[in-house]
């Protein structure tokens, strides 16, 4: 069976691991090949190239964006990247010719970079500058992993094959689909392992649109295009049914089955089991999706398939996030007037701000947003236009299901955390009961996704 296989990078890092239970669990001979695994840098290595995630340290992109020296944190990445090497030599990488790679590698990146920082010093050109340094900055780790972990496996008998998509030494105007198509026109996948760079270089530029979530844009691409039978993301977790740091490891479990719909509601509220620009070309497809934990490989995870629906009335996951905003929106001429609604989603798309939930009554229209996505524009703009504009910090839990009509759930979930003094500031299902939400305050966040998970998970 043809698997197209996604590797995180945490679980990069547990490299052993990796190879114990991803690349030989339960399997010999040829039924070690016919797989393609695409695989992210180690964990946070692109945080020392850009930025990190979580708390926003600059990395050597911002380095360039101040028009600073980035000569010196480039010499400490490659620096860190041979003592990721050493580190693997107990696993029979070759560690001098690794480093020797890298140490090429990121001299060649450095001459590009060094172009860019000139053209950026000139004032002529900025942000399509900025763009492609950050594109090659981010090509740098994957390309490294990519690297080692099919070095390791050459050097243990496989027939394992290096795909870097990087496209460094190929100066083509290609896009992703073409670069990845070109690349494996001449694999035969059922004698090779393939190990591909997360990064995929394109035309269209793969970070533009999705930034630090390219590997999985590039591991849908390649399903799209290879058709395997499977997809398969490896994470350090399984999808659960809740946050186990939330309510416990021992209050969760695998949610086991579920369909691209609610993978989607979960992506909503910032609980991707995959992007949803990711996921919808292995939807359309008609490719199913599996999730597994790397540290558990006997364990089946969960599928997640365009169709499924689960045979019984249940609530499969129970989510949320405490990073929102709440807008609020007032007028008294609003009741019976024909267009307030279009007004007011038009300055959201004008200062490109999409939301997570709406609610209207007579006279205003409540919107929940992402609290990085916040402009005092939009607000500035929006007065102007109605009586009343509010905002207030709150938190959002949503109970998710492919099967909850389910007579008195709302009423259950709703009794549940009036039980634990927690006020519904607003709510709302939609007619296809997939997602049932509930806006409180940011504060009771995590006692609202342990009392529903008591109640109804």
């Amino acid at each position: 069976m043809l698997t197209v296989e996604k590797i995180g990078g945490t679980s990069m890092s547990a490299l052993q691991e990796v190879i114990n239970n991803i690349v030989y669990f339960e399997r010999t001979g040829d039924q070690l090949y016919n797989r393609v695994l695409v695989v992210s840098a180690f964990s946070g290595v692109t945080n020392l190239l850009l930025e990190n995630k979580k708390t926003k340290a600059p990395g050597v992109y911002h380095r360039i964006v101040l028009k600073e020296n980035f000569h010196e944190p480039l010499k400490e990445l490659v620096a860190h990247l041979k003592t990721i090497n050493a580190g693997y030599a107990r696993l029979g990488l070759d560690v001098e010719t690794a480093d020797k790679f890298i140490e090429e590698h990121v001299a060649k990146a450095q001459t590009y970079l060094e172009s860019a920082a000139i053209m950026l010093a000139s004032g002529y050109l900025n942000e399509g500058i900025l763009l492609a340094a950050r594109e090659i900055l981010a090509s740098i780790g994957e390309t490294h992993s990519a690297y080692v972990l099919t070095n390791i496996l050459t050097a243990k008998g496989l027939n394992a094959k290096l795909v870097d998509l990087s496209g460094f030494d190929d100066q083509r105007a290609l896009t992703i689909d073409e670069r990845i198509k070109d690349a494996f026109a001449n694999i035969e996948l059922e004698k090779c392992i393939c190990i591909v760079t997360g990064y995929a270089k394109g035309t269209e530029g793969i970070m533009r649109e999705f930034d630090r979530g390219y590997s999985e844009v590039t591991f849908s691409k390649i399903a799209e295009i290879v058709k395997p039978q499977e997809a398969i993301i490896h994470k350090e977790y399984h999808l659960s049914t809740a946050d186990p740091g939330l309510v416990g490891i021992d209050n969760v479990k695998p949610v086991g089955y579920t369909n691209y719909d609610i993978a989607d509601q979960l992506a909503d509220v910032g609980m991707e089991a995959i992007h949803p620009k990711a996921s919808k070309p292995l939807e359309i497809n008609g490719i199913d999706l599996r999730i597994k934990n790397t540290f558990e490989p006997a364990h089946p995870g969960t599928l997640i398939t365009k169709n499924y629906v689960s045979a019984l009335k249940r609530v499969e996951v129970i989510t949320g996030t405490d990073q929102l905003l709440l807008i609020d929106i007032y007028d008294a001429l609003m009741v019976g007037s024909v267009g307030s609604d279009l007004e007011i989603m038009q300055l959201f798309a004008q200062h490109q701000i999409s939301y997570t939930f709406k609610a209207t009554s007579a006279n205003s229209i409540t919107i929940v947003i992402w609290e990085n996505d916040f402009k005092q524009d939009l607000i500035t703009d929006l007065e102007t236009k109605f009586e009343k504009v509010s905002v207030e910090k709150v938190a959002m839990v949503c109970l998710l299901g492919s099967n909850m009509d389910k007579p008195g759930l709302l009423a259950n979930a709703a009794a549940a955390l009036a039980k634990d003094d927690i006020n519904i500031v607003s709510a709302g299902v939609a007619l296809r009961k997939v997602n049932i939400q509930f806006v409180i305050a940011r504060d009771q966040f995590k006692t609202a996704i342990i009392a529903l998970n008591k109640a109804v998970g």
